[in-house]
């Protein structure tokens, strides 16, 4: 189908979402759904529910029987991806204001925000949410042009050959940015100089490239492309010419960047000083400057640039609240998506916005709070509002009555007040311009716990979980371990996360976790590995399913099971094939099958455990173990004349063992970034962070010692840190003495001593810029959990276990 027809079609239509992942699903009416076909996924079928929902037009691979949806639209394409970049492409060029395009492997998404913050008090900017950079992400993002912007800007990302030529003709940038070069997803490419040809492909008719001279794989590939080369560098042959980089000389925290260009010198002041952030801002420094900004207002503006939020934080708070942590930034688009974030955690619970002024933003304010009310009254409804400043009071006329609403002129005057509004059971969204120091607000609704803090990243879980999707045929299940606190995540939040990405299973190792998460509102099938027949009741009551491993256990539940309800019960047979822990050997089955004929039970799954898989040496074993298994398998299913289930692989045999994936696999350690092959583990992400902070530093003479016993003496001058954790946070007494090293400024630093119940000692010596309050990372990407685990002659599970509960969990998203 003509896709300019489409295009009219949609527009005249009023369709504002592209959607093509249905669980995001916020205002059918104004949604277009792309239903995207891949080897392990096929968006077709959502459209029965889609339809249900009020989703009326519908872009499709397959032919449609249009009749069992009336009033609905379908446009067939050849493949609906395309359609999605060839609509977005259309719809940037109907507008001919400029467009800034950003490439390069580090650093996109800060330049993106800290040219709107630059700008935004006298341009109109359209812009990425986010870093949405993707091949779906970058057309999303120009969809959101509109003839009352005057700038866009827009990021593309890439990770293999040939992704670029798709995404830059959609953003079709003016001027081009050029970031970095660095080793991010170096496995898509040949060699470096194919990753910079590769991304240069954005530029392709931009008029400008604004990039650092002596990136020289880059200069070389702009040398022959028809735009001008606009460069920074360190040497006198650049536009932009760095002389030095030094302290600010106002008594304000951060760099002052001096440098010449077109002949004069010239220098800006930022409140940031890591070297960082200073290239960072060189950039957006040379892209202003080519905009004809005079360098004293750059100055100013540069003056003001604010940290950028990447990421926002989901915690614990009082009266057994949720708190949605986005305080740094505030505007339409990142709001938008917070309150897409609140929607998947509230699980039935009220819904709380505490919001500021958006302040310096390209819309009139009539229009900009209008925009924010039919939001709330209809896409994301809430139950409370609190509003901050004098602008957003506007904002009441225009809500439901039924949405409570409060508004303050301030945030001390809230904070006077904060008592009497009575938090409890509720996620509460906390987005504030920063003027308004929201984080004083935060800080008094969050549960207090000390310093030290395990960050969960939602981002890494998902990329896992679609790690070893991609490895099964789509008809293969999935069951996720969430026993032990989901391994000391967090069992509530990593559940209701995996329910919002469509996992089969859930399994908890007790009966109470299960009732836990019932009570949480998880609604996704739970196996409970060691249910107990004290917990009977419950474990009916909360619709859980017991694995059953011996006939006196099959024997206790179905009496107590038929004594109190109706209907058959569900069950899991366990099969003990070699690991001897759990489960009905191959002498049980005569009498496990003749009971079952007798006392009937839906037999959901009959499953088995390996014992090695995750070892060479041990493939012998395990390949015995699955024949053993499918023996007993066949024997109890053809004596019973079903075939329930069948699952045997964990983590590790899913990667190492492709042939026996069967009905369902259960996904453990693999989802929390720990790995049995190189192959995976270049695939998985780091998800747990365990962090600490610096309490006090101390310089020792020679002679003197540290900590109990005296155990860390120390034979020359030393500076230590003192820093907040210990064993009883989950830091083992076998990582002192030396014989561990935590990250620290981006080196490691040696402990030192003993590690107390609460604290440990670390040698700081060569960390000279150290200072208390840094944080401090004991395990996350540096170091690695698999070296503290290796320190503590154990395995990754024990340490991720053993994180004590008075560690506070924070939970990410990127």
């Amino acid at each position: 189908m003509d896709i300019q027809y489409i295009y009219k079609q949609i527009v005249e239509s009023n369709i504002r979402y592209l959607l093509f992942d249905s669980r995001q699903l916020m205002s059918p009416y104004n949604s277009v759904f792309f239903a995207i076909q891949s080897e392990k996924n096929d968006g077709h079928q959502y459209i029965p529910s889609l339809y249900q929902s009020g989703v009326r037009y519908f872009i499709v691979e397959k032919e449609i029987v249009s009749s069992h949806y009336p009033d609905a639209h379908f446009f067939q394409v050849e493949r609906s991806i395309d359609a999605l970049q060839e609509l977005a492409r259309i719809h940037r060029y109907m507008f001919d204001y400029p467009v800034i395009g950003i490439t390069g492997s580090n650093g996109k998404t800060i330049v993106k925000e800290w040219l709107y913050q630059l700008l935004r008090e006298d341009l109109k900017i359209v812009r990425s949410p986010q870093s949405y950079n993707s091949q779906i992400g970058v057309p999303m993002s120009v969809w959101q042009m509109t003839e009352d912007h005057q700038l866009g800007i827009f990021e593309a990302g890439i990770s293999r050959v040939g992704e670029m030529q798709h995404i830059a003709p959609i953003i079709g940038c003016d001027l081009g940015v050029f970031t970095s070069l660095g080793t991010a997803h170096d496995a898509g490419f040949e060699d470096i100089e194919e990753k910079a040809r590769e991304k240069s492909y954005l530029f392709y008719q931009a008029k400008k490239i604004i990039y650092r001279k002596d990136i020289k794989e880059f200069d070389t590939i702009v040398k022959g492309l028809k735009a001008k080369g606009i460069t920074w560098s360190f040497s006198s042959d650049s536009d932009l010419s760095i002389q030095r980089i030094k302290e600010r000389e106002d008594g304000e925290h951060g760099a002052l960047i001096q440098a010449r260009y077109k002949g004069k010198g010239i220098g800006i002041s930022i409140p940031f000083s890591d070297e960082v952030s200073c290239y960072n801002a060189i950039i957006c420094w040379l892209v202003l400057l080519e905009m004809g900004k005079e360098n004293s207002w750059i100055d100013e503006r540069m003056k003001l640039l604010e940290i950028v939020a990447m990421r926002l934080e989901l915690k614990k708070g009082i009266n057994q609240t949720k708190i949605i942590n986005d305080t740094y930034n505030l505007d339409l688009t990142s709001l938008k998506s917070s309150l897409q974030f609140m929607e998947t955690q509230s699980m039935g619970k009220p819904k709380t916005l505490i919001v500021s002024d958006i302040l310096q933003h390209g819309n009139q304010a009539e229009h900009l709070y209008h925009t924010l009310s039919e939001w709330l009254n209809h896409e994301f409804p809430i139950n409370r509002i609190i509003g901050i400043g004098k602008g957003i009071q506007s904002l009441g006329a225009l809500l439901n009555d039924d949405i409570e609403a409060h508004f303050y002129p301030g945030t001390t005057e809230f904070l006077n007040e904060i008592q009497q509004l009575n938090f409890k059971e509720e996620v509460i969204l906390v987005k504030g311009a920063r003027k308004f120091r929201f984080e004083r607000i935060v800080s008094r609704l969050e549960q207090q716990a000390h310093r030290t803090v395990l960050e969960i990243n939602f981002n890494a879980l998902r990329n896992n979980l679609n790690a070893y999707r991609n490895l099964l045929d789509t008809k293969t299940r999935i069951m996720v371990m969430v026993k032990a606190s989901a391994y000391g995540a967090g069992l509530v939040e990593v559940a209701q996360l995996m329910e919002t990405e469509n996992v089969d299973y859930l399994t908890v190792a007790y009966i109470d976790e299960g009732v836990l998460l019932r009570e949480a509102g998880i609604r996704t099938p739970i196996l409970v590995l060691n249910p107990e027949p004290a917990g009977f009741d419950g474990m009916v009551r909360h619709d859980l399913e017991p694995e059953i491993y011996s006939l006196k256990q099959l024997r206790q539940y179905y009496d107590f099971y038929h004594s109190n309800h109706d209907g058959v019960p569900k069950i899991h047979l366990k099969l003990d094939t070699g690991m001897k822990r759990l489960g009905f050997e191959e002498k049980d089955l005569s009498a496990l099958v003749l009971y079952l004929r007798e006392h009937p039970c839906q037999l959901v799954s009959i499953f088995s455990h390996l014992a090695g898989s995750d070892a060479a040496e041990h493939d012998d074993f395990t390949k015995q173990q699955i024949i053993r298994y499918q023996r007993m398998y066949q024997r109890i299913s053809a004596a019973l004349g079903i075939r329930p289930m069948q699952h045997i692989l964990n983590s590790a045999g899913i990667t190492r063992f492709p042939d026996y994936h069967f009905d369902m696999v259960r996904l453990g350690i693999g989802l929390y970034g720990i790995a049995s092959t190189d192959e995976m583990k270049q695939k998985l992400q780091t998800i747990s962070t365990l962090k600490a902070t610096i309490s006090q530093i101390k310089d020792l003479k020679p002679g003197e010692s540290v900590g109990y016993n005296r155990g860390g003496k120390v034979f020359k001058p030393t500076r230590i840190a003192t820093v907040s954790i210990g064993y009883a946070d989950g830091l083992s007494r076998a990582a002192g003495y030396g014989k561990y090293a935590i990250g620290l400024r981006g080196k490691k630093a040696k402990t030192i001593g003993v590690i107390c119940m609460d604290m440990c000692m670390i040698d700081i010596t060569s960390i000279p810029d150290a200072r208390v309050g840094d944080e401090v990372v004991i395990f996350g990407e540096y170091p690695n959990i698999e070296e503290l685990a290796k320190c503590m002659d154990t395995i990754p599970y024990e340490v991720l276990t053993s994180i004590s509960d008075r560690v506070k969990r924070v939970y990410v998203l990127d």
